[in-house]
């Protein structure tokens, strides 16, 4: 099965997640002003066990990030044995997730610190987001789309050029707009929605036998 493993949630605990999820809502809350103490306290632990589990502050952020987008999945699906309709299910759903975890508060509030601080370089969120966050989810979607193609059902020469489109179908402006402000509110079956409109719009531009289930391509 080429499933689309949660590998970033992997060996954490229920305990170690609900820390993770207390480092988000203080992001939401405090921006920039987060701390290893205000973490403990948060989540009420010590901050030795912080240490123990994720080394330092930088870890616990990469862990953080990594926790964040383990929430983007694609779902299982059989490489042996996909069709059209498997394919353009797996795109839609990795799609809704991702459009889901980037408009919410916890995505955005963590984006707004990385990007202070790339800009800064007063940490190193920017980059832990970078490599744990866009390079993690290519490492999830790309599977998809070369299963696609070895299928015969997508056509295409290069496969980080076809995954930059796919995102940029799904996402359009929308993050861009939060990040800077815009009082943006998408609901989940809004998200679904756009999510399935982007997969049909990336399988009419790469769909080598039609542009999705159903539908010819023109």
């Amino acid at each position: 099965m080429g499933a689309i493993s949660d590998t970033a949630s992997e060996g954490l605990t229920a305990r170690q997640q609900a820390v993770l999820d207390a480092v988000l809502g203080l992001m939401v809350e405090k921006g920039d002003h987060l701390t290893m103490t205000a973490v403990a306290r948060r989540a009420s632990c010590s901050k030795e066990t912080l240490y123990k589990w994720f080394g330092d502050r930088d870890g616990l952020l990469t862990a953080t990030v990594q926790w964040q987008a383990s929430k983007v999945r694609a779902g299982n699906y059989d490489r042996q044995k996909l069709d059209a309709l498997t394919l353009r299910d797996s795109l839609t759903r990795f799609a809704a997730n991702w459009l889901n975890v980037i408009t919410s508060d916890t995505s955005i509030a963590l984006n707004r610190i990385a990007i202070s601080q790339a800009g800064s370089k007063a940490g190193n969120l920017g980059g832990i987001v970078l490599a744990n966050g866009r390079v993690a989810i290519g490492e999830r979607l790309k599977p998809v789309i070369d299963a696609g193609r070895e299928a015969g059902l997508l056509a295409f020469d290069d496969t980080e050029t076809a995954f930059r489109t796919f995102l940029g179908l799904v996402g359009r402006d929308v993050q861009i707009r939060l990040l800077l402000g815009d009082a943006l509110v998408l609901s989940p079956a809004e998200n679904e929605r756009d999510a399935a409109r982007a997969t049909d719009q990336f399988l009419t531009l790469y769909g080598a036998v039609e542009a999705a289930p159903g539908k010819e391509k023109p």
